[in-house]
Order: structure tokens, then C-alpha cells, then sequence
């Protein structure tokens, strides 16, 4: 408490009392490419080089740079990133998917949430000299365990859109 103004100080949380849990947490987005674009993508012909093996380097270096960027992040320890990458041709687009783990005392769903962000943003820093109109959609928590709120798995919804 602020003895001044009698308020809670706001800012980062303290979380010295919590246990030491392992913690996941998987987030995903979405670039929907267009035709041509697809198939640059598709067909690895970008001339900066290898679009989803730089995406899957952008999603990993995120994850580690999160509380940089989010202010009220935690530093944490990071023991595992996985990247994946879909290619949707009917849709033509590419999905990706980050899933992070850590044993701590915090989650890690901002950092797989960063990770999928940077994912599809150098996606489309790496493709946008052919084309500006990709559109970066459906950023989102998909799941996470540990802690003490507990596990949480986002449910499908009718049309295949979660």
C-alpha cells in the first residue's frame, strides 16, 4: 500500500510466495498468403532465403525476448520451444503453432503468444516484396497447464474456427 494515497501500487506481481510448477503454454496464428503468394512460399522461392525456417528463428528468439517487449513480464527460464508450421491450400494460407515450457513459478503464455506473433510477422516481412496484402489473424491462446489457475484448453467452435 502507497501510504500517501491509501492505494494498492500497481506494477509487476510478486511472486516469490508461488511454487515451482512445470508450466506449457501452446498459442497460434495465421497468414493468409493469396494465391501467389502461396505458392513463393510453397515453392521456397524467396529471395531472402528460407521463409518458415526464418519465422521458426523469430518465434524462438521472441519467446526468449518476451519480458523486453511486455512490459510486465517476469524474466523467465525457457526449457523448450517447439515451432510448426501448416500450409492450408484451400485457404492458401500458413498456420503456426508454439508451444513453450517452463519450470517456474509464472506461465508462459505470453511467450508463446509473442512467439506466434513473430512467427507470422516475419512471414510476412520476408513476402511482402511481392505482395502487401497478407492478412496476420487468429492470434491466440490454444492451451496451457500448470499453476495455480490451473490447465486450459481452448474449445473448437462450429466451422472450424477457434
Amino acid at each position: 500500500m502507497c501510504e500517501e494515497t491509501n492505494k494498492k501500487v500497481k506494477g509487476m506481481i510478486d511472486i516469490s510466495q508461488k511454487g515451482i510448477t512445470i508450466r506449457t503454454a501452446t498459442a497460434a496464428g495465421r497468414v493468409v498468403l493469396g494465391e501467389e503468394l502461396f505458392e513463393v512460399l510453397n515453392r521456397r522461392l524467396c529471395p531472402k532465403g528460407d521463409v518458415l525456417e526464418t519465422a521458426k528463428i523469430a518465434a524462438i528468439n521472441a519467446v526468449k525476448a518476451t519480458p523486453s517487449i511486455i512490459p510486465m513480464c517476469h524474466p523467465i527460464l525457457i526449457e523448450a520451444v517447439k515451432v510448426n508450421f501448416v500450409m492450408d491450400e484451400t485457404n492458401k494460407s500458413v498456420s503456426v503453432n508454439v508451444k513453450v515450457k517452463s519450470s517456474g513459478k509464472t506461465g508462459v503464455e505470453m511467450e508463446a503468444l509473442c512467439g506466434a506473433s513473430a512467427a507470422c510477422l516475419t512471414i510476412y516481412d520476408m513476402l511482402k516484396y511481392k505482395a502487401k496484402d497478407m492478412v496476420i489473424s487468429q492470434v491466440k491462446l490454444l492451451e496451457k497447464t500448470g499453476g495455480k489457475s490451473g490447465d486450459y484448453k481452448r474449445l473448437a467452435r462450429r466451422g472450424g474456427q477457434n
